[in-house]
């Protein structure tokens, strides 16, 4: 894992000289800048269930490269998830859907019980991560506590966490949906939050669901979750994933990777994609 981090910080230093080499150069050694990323403006799927469009500071990935994305970075590769990265900023978002139903959205949120659920995932998540090579990761507490806006239907929370002992903030968007939650999670540095928030949030404009798949499309009849906002804060209904033994398993992304992503977005996921 040091081993990653180390080539990731060069290709950052590399790229932080443009008069040491040429952009073509170093893109060749950056495996992150190599992916097919599919620059915008665009219109991208997330899944069959939403589409994003992304304007000109926006890149994305689709799955099999968003996969790739995740090891790269040091983090647990899944299926079904899809990577949205900022061309002119340093930060990088998921976006996974779960089916698990309507949500009801009538339930009140304790932040402090929430944080000690999570916080107790972190022995079964980092036992995951051992198998896999990559460093242990920390619950450090609340970078934004848990709130919901009824409007938009969102549910937004960022959490501060700690890897080889370099802080990194995960703020994680729940976006309600008819049949399920699309789960967004920008990883960003602690240094710049709030301005990648901003920015981030910015960026969600160009999500929607699939005409069918809004929240305002609830039907009778139509399936509802077993479990309610606070348990999707936790990574899903609490006693369903321990069962699976998938509790605070997935949901954390580390921001290792970052810095091979500092000035990536101006010098290279700005380039024309061949796709």
């Amino acid at each position: 894992m040091k081993h990653l981090v180390c080539v990731f910080m060069l290709a950052c230093m590399v790229l932080g000289s443009s008069d040491a080499r040429s952009e073509e150069a170093a893109s060749t050694d950056n495996p992150i800048a190599n992916l097919p990323w599919h620059n915008g403006p665009g219109s991208e799927r997330i899944g069959t269930q939403a589409l994003f469009r992304t304007d000109a500071n926006l890149a994305f990935l689709d799955e099999a490269s968003s996969r790739k994305f995740l090891e790269l970075t040091g983090n647990i590769p899944e299926d079904d998830l899809y990577v949205l990265a900022s061309t002119s900023s340093d930060w990088w978002a998921t976006f996974s859907f779960n089916p698990m139903g309507y949500v009801k959205d009538d339930e009140e949120i304790d932040a402090d019980e929430l944080l000690a659920s999570i916080k107790s995932g972190d022995e079964a998540s980092n036992a995951e991560r051992e198998r896999l090579g990559i460093a242990a990761l920390y619950t450090d507490g609340w970078a934004v506590p848990p709130h919901y806006d009824s409007e938009s239907k969102r549910l937004e929370w960022g959490v501060r966490l700690l890897s080889e002992g370099q802080p990194v903030v995960n703020y994680t968007v729940r976006l309600l949906g008819r049949t399920g939650v699309m789960n967004a999670t920008l990883v960003a540095d602690p240094q710049t939050l709030q301005a990648d928030v901003q920015s981030f949030k910015a960026a969600l404009a160009g999500f929607e669901f699939n005409p069918g798949e809004r929240y305002a499309e609830f039907r009778e009849g139509d399936r509802v979750a077993e479990y309610g906002l606070a348990a999707l804060v936790v990574g899903g209904g609490a006693a369903i994933a321990a069962k699976s033994g998938l509790l605070a398993k997935f949901w954390k992304l580390i921001v290792l990777g970052i810095a091979g992503l500092a000035g990536l977005g101006k010098k290279l996921l700005g380039r024309k994609s061949e796709r």
